[in-house]
């Protein structure tokens, strides 16, 4: 790859949190295009991470953005209260949009119902209020997508749509994503390159090298078992 692609370079990234060594040493670059899938066990630190490339946590080592770098960041299960009195549109308009745009920013989603910005927010399904975190996300036309789990409490259907549209939402704007999982599937069909954390393990390379036995029992701690499934 040409250095000069490099949009996001990491180097010996260490997070304690209250005296817990959550994550040491972790390395790695995210190129232009690129998609960085995150595999690890629950509790490995895949979060903790994103937060901290988002300057949200502290940590030690390096965590160079290149210059002009424009990111757009999709959170893992925000607690939603079900009585808030907040329409999808007033939901947009936090971030600034006005209200003429919001139904082109959900039609970049698969939304195209012309009232779906008048519904409550509450009482979105838990797939329609992922979709509206991605356009949400996808306001500001960013250089890269971060993203945590993004199929996490939606059904297998919900599942597929979800990654078709990130498939399509690349395809179109060419962003570079880094895609938090524990599904080791994705791989497949997401990755370039893939980078495991966990049982005080790292390792870092293409799925070919990542997507073995022994490199994934290291990161699992057991026999790490998985198919080919394709997202379509």
């Amino acid at each position: 790859m040409d250095k000069n692609d490099v949009i996001l370079r990491v180097s010996n990234l260490t997070v304690e949190l209250d005296d817990k060594l959550i994550l040491e040493n972790v390395s790695f670059d995210l190129h232009a295009h690129e998609t960085l899938v995150i595999l690890g066990p629950n509790g490995a630190g895949k979060t903790v991470l994103l937060r901290s490339l988002l300057g949200l946590l502290p940590f030690r080592g390096r965590v160079e953005w290149r210059a002009g770098t424009r990111i757009g960041y999709v959170p893992q299960r925000i607690p939603l209260n079900r009585e808030l009195p907040v329409t999808v549109g007033d939901f947009f308009e936090l971030r600034k949009a006005r209200r003429s745009d919001v139904p082109a920013l959900l039609s970049r989603v698969g939304i195209t119902d012309p009232d779906f910005p008048r519904k409550p927010l509450g009482l979105l399904s838990s797939g329609q209020f992922q979709r509206v975190l991605i356009a949400w996300a996808l306001m500001n036309d960013p250089n890269v997508l971060l993203f945590d789990e993004p199929t996490a409490g939606i059904d297998v259907a919900g599942e597929d749509t979800i990654h078709k549209l990130l498939q399509r939402a690349r395809s179109e704007s060419g962003f570079s994503m880094i895609l938090v999982t524990h599904d080791l599937s994705t791989v497949y069909s997401e990755a370039t390159h893939v980078l495991c954390i966990g049982h005080g393990a790292t390792c870092y390379g293409a799925p070919s090298e990542i997507l073995d036995p022994d490199v994934l029992r290291s990161v699992y701690g057991s026999d790490a078992k998985f198919y080919r499934h394709s997202h379509g």
